[in-house]
Formats: structure tokens, C-alpha cells, sequence
């Protein structure tokens, strides 16, 4: 019978928990993403409000931020640093920014939460709250992202495949 050491190192090419936990909220995220754009299109359709050229180029760009999210999340799993940097920059300051300028826009026009809910008919409630799961899971994935454990493991694959003859370097420049 094998005995499990107390204080073994974990396993350097598995994720940590904090990254595991990072990559599932971008996955949710995505979803979040996903549900509010057929909202959205589902909304456009019914009141006949934008062209068919104006739904497809919309939701074109948002399947390819969607697509480019996913790729990055699986290398973010893979320690690839850069991936975690281009998530945190792009769609953690970036996607968040564009989230939420609307709604503050709003409320500062004068207007209040409760007259939101007031007001909300069920797409609009759907919407709301997967809005507010959408933020709440990237805010949530940029600072799992981050954490020691996380930090940890990103610099250890970053020297790994330096030492497996990928031509990457480590942030400090070693190779």
C-alpha cells in the first residue's frame, strides 16, 4: 500500500485549484455571454428592430470573442502565462468595461435599481441576471487568476517548457 507523503509537491503540470476555479468562470462566463446575445438577438427578431446583416455581424463578433475565450481559458489550464494575460487584460478590464458602461451610464442619468426592477419584463430580468452572473464569474476569474498557487504554477510551466527546448523564456528572462 502506498502512503501519500504530508507534504508532497503537487503535480507541476496540473492546474491548481485557483486556476481550475479561474477556468470554469471563464467557461461560465462564455455561457453568460452566450444566453445574453440569443437574449439579445431573440429581442431584435420579436420587435423587428435590426437587420438581418446587423444580427449577423453581432453575433459574428461576439461567437469569435466567445471562441478566442475558450482558446485562452484551455491554455490559461495548460500554465500558459501569456493566456492569463491576455484574459485579464482584454476581457477582464476591457470585456468587464463593456459590461457594465451601460448600466452606470444609466444609473447616473438619475435613474435607480428600483425603478430597473420595476420596470423589467421576464427577458429583461433573464438578462439582468445573467449579467450579473456574467461579471461576477470574470471579476471572480481574474482574481483566482492571481493567486499565490496560481503564480506558483504559471512560472513553473513557464520554466518547464524553457527546459523542454521551446524557446520560451521565464519571466525573469532565463531560459
Amino acid at each position: 500500500m502506498t502512503m501519500l507523503k504530508p507534504h508532497a509537491a503537487p503535480n507541476p503540470t496540473e492546474p491548481p485549484p485557483a486556476v481550475q476555479a479561474a477556468a470554469t468562470l471563464w467557461l461560465v462566463a462564455v455561457g453568460a455571454g452566450a444566453f445574453e446575445t440569443v437574449l439579445a438577438v431573440t429581442d431584435l427578431l420579436s420587435t423587428g428592430t435590426a437587420s438581418a446583416g446587423e444580427l449577423l455581424s453581432g453575433a459574428g463578433i461576439r461567437l469569435v470573442v466567445f471562441a478566442a475565450a475558450v482558446f485562452l481559458t484551455l491554455r490559461l489550464r495548460q500554465g500558459r502565462n501569456w493566456a492569463r494575460w491576455t484574459l485579464a487584460v482584454t476581457l477582464g478590464v476591457f470585456g468587464t468595461l463593456s459590461l457594465v458602461i451601460g448600466p452606470v451610464q444609466w444609473l447616473m442619468e438619475g435613474h435607480s435599481i428600483t425603478e430597473a426592477f420595476a420596470g423589467a419584463d421576464v427577458m429583461g430580468l433573464l438578462f439582468g441576471g445573467s449579467r450579473v452572473l456574467h461579471v461576477l464569474a470574470v471579476l471572480g476569474a481574474v482574481a483566482l487568476m492571481f493567486q499565490p498557487r496560481a503564480n506558483d504554477f504559471f512560472r513553473s510551466t513557464g520554466r518547464q517548457l524553457t527546459s523542454a527546448g521551446h524557446g520560451l523564456r521565464d519571466r525573469d528572462g532565463r531560459a
